[in-house]
């Protein structure tokens, strides 16, 4: 039996659950959950904010464990590997998505916490090919918020074929919003962090920011225009975008990682006269994610973590929900 926390109603605490996962797929694998690293994402799903969720559900997508044991047709991955899961944990392996190496855009790609139990528990099972090994040199403690977090900033500088010589803005210094400051800094780029917190402007700065920039100050936006090639949105708030597309240069994109609770409106001119973009993407594939992690692995870059153990899930909710975690929160057994 499979021992976890679990909510039974929208909103609802967690409280221990059991369960029994029955015989593993012959392309799966079990993992023996060590950490498993707590998300905005396992808020909004503990609430149904997405309409999506199906109760008893076991949150937990951000997860660092060992292989338990392997499917019949599982060929790369052996028992007692260290490995990560985040928040898909299947894929067609058939569709042109899929085939390319776009597993993170297949039409019937799985989530990890969606029609199935997740990683806050002692065991998680998953499609071999999501079960990402973890190389040498990454701390296995705070590598789970890699999982998605870091993902999540890293894939659209893949995807963009980001250059060191481009300026990229980051709107935020949160869960996310910290982790692309890093990478982006470490990438070479010329980087400058929106916030609505002068106070954050030092730890920005430790971040990799080279330049900081307070959101709420009208002349300092004023002063940034047509200056960024790529601007990354990590928050989940309403802002005024059409000011941040006069911060792109020509052909620049403004591109969401963060979902934002009302639908974006903006004026087309600047987009058609400057050839500028509004673009968003999903996590990355698991191809992108052993990139992630070779390179965080290679330029020392982890998440800014909190710990707690696995029986203290209820607190670390609600310290996530409070808006005091800095900047991710990991439960450990």
């Amino acid at each position: 039996m499979v021992r976890a926390y679990a909510a039974f109603k929208p909103g609802e605490e967690l409280k221990p659950f059991e369960y029994d996962l029955g015989p593993l797929g012959s392309e799966d694998v079990e993992i023996d959950v060590a950490y498993c690293g707590i998300c905005h994402s396992d808020l909004s799903m503990l609430k149904n904010d997405w309409g999506m969720s199906e109760y008893p559900i076991v949150p937990g997508h951000e997860v660092i464990g060992k292989i338990a044991s392997v499917g019949s047709e599982v060929k790369k991955l052996k028992p007692g590997q260290l490995v990560g899961l985040g928040w898909n944990s299947r894929s067609c392996m058939t569709c042109e998505w899929c085939m390319s190496g776009n597993h993170n855009l297949c039409l019937t790609v799985e989530a990890t916490i969606v029609g199935r139990y997740g990683g806050f528990a002692d065991k998680v099972r998953a499609h071999s090919s999501w079960a990402i090994p973890l190389p040498e040199g990454i701390d296995p403690v705070a590598a789970g918020p890699l999982f998605c977090g870091g993902i999540t900033v890293f894939n659209p500088i893949v995807q963009f074929d980001v250059k060191p010589t481009d300026r990229v803005g980051v709107i935020g210094i949160g869960g996310l919003g910290h982790m692309a400051l890093k990478f982006l800094h470490a990438w070479g780029c010329d980087v400058t962090a929106f916030s609505t917190s002068p106070d954050k402007e030092a730890e920005a700065r430790e971040l990799g920011a080279n330049h900081f920039i307070n959101s709420r100050d009208p002349n300092a936006l004023k002063s940034v225009e047509n200056s960024f090639d790529l601007i990354l949105s990590t928050v989940n708030a309403d802002l005024d975008w059409n000011t941040y597309i006069a911060c792109l240069r020509p052909k620049g994109k403004l591109h969401f990682v963060g979902v934002v609770p009302n639908p974006l409106s903006t004026n087309i001119f600047p987009l058609i006269s400057g050839q500028k973009s509004i673009s968003g993407s999903p996590l990355g594939s698991p191809a992108t994610t052993a990139k992630m992690l070779d390179f965080a692995a290679r330029h020392k870059i982890e998440p800014i973590i909190e710990i707690f153990e696995f029986d203290q899930v209820n607190e670390a909710i609600e310290r996530l929900h409070s808006g005091k975690a800095r900047y991710r929160l990991v439960l450990k057994h």
